[in-house]
């Protein structure tokens, strides 16, 4: 049975590998590499679409795939927890998933963060936010930026510059303690009985 869940684990650490590079390549439109790409969309499509499905998608932003990823990475862990230890319990089982959800929330944490980093670069530097890569920048960070300020102003309206600040700090300061407080229930849950 270890065996066989070694293998499981190792397949799946193979699949999130061909998951992600369909993921990054998707990017890239036009490449000459056509005959791979149709090969990874017919292993990876399937799967991915099945997420695709769900309401993820905040503005010009897709999440499925990340959410792909996420199970993907939960399941892994299942069967190399199980391969290692021999059993598996509800409370690890549980604490694999909020590891998990954790882990998509921790990375959309991460990239709301730099978006508005680089958001205030561009102020600071006062360059060109008139090209298309500012207004994808833009997009993304000004409802992120709006709901913010309206949690620390209300109604009240901020300089552009103190919001962007202060909402960095906020992101920072909720990324730690949400951190430091799910690692502290993994525990427990890893620890129950069941």
């Amino acid at each position: 049975m270890k065996i066989i869940l070694t293998i499981l684990s190792t397949c799946t650490s193979i699949y999130m590998l061909i998951v992600f590079v369909r993921i990054l390549l998707t990017w890239f439109s036009g490449s000459g590499y056509s005959r791979p790409i149709a090969v990874l969309s017919r292993v990876t499509d399937p799967y991915l679409n099945w997420f695709r499905r769900f309401p993820l998608r905040i503005g010009h932003l897709d999440l499925s795939p990340i959410v792909a990823l996420a199970a993907l990475s939960l399941v892994n862990r299942i069967f190399s927890t199980m391969a290692a230890y021999g059993r598996i319990s509800l409370g690890i089982i549980l604490a694999m998933s909020l590891q998990a959800i954790w882990s998509a929330a921790s990375f959309l944490l991460g990239f709301s963060i730099i978006i508005l980093i680089l958001r205030l670069i561009a102020d600071l530097a006062n360059s060109n936010i008139h090209s298309p890569f500012w207004s994808i920048i833009d997009a993304i960070s000004q409802p992120l930026l709006y709901r913010i300020n309206r949690i620390f102003f209300g109604n009240r309206i901020a300089h552009y510059r103190k919001g962007l600040l202060i909402a960095i700090g906020a992101l920072i300061v909720v990324s730690i303690a949400a951190n430091f407080i799910i690692r502290l229930f993994s525990v427990f849950l890893a620890r129950l009985p069941i």
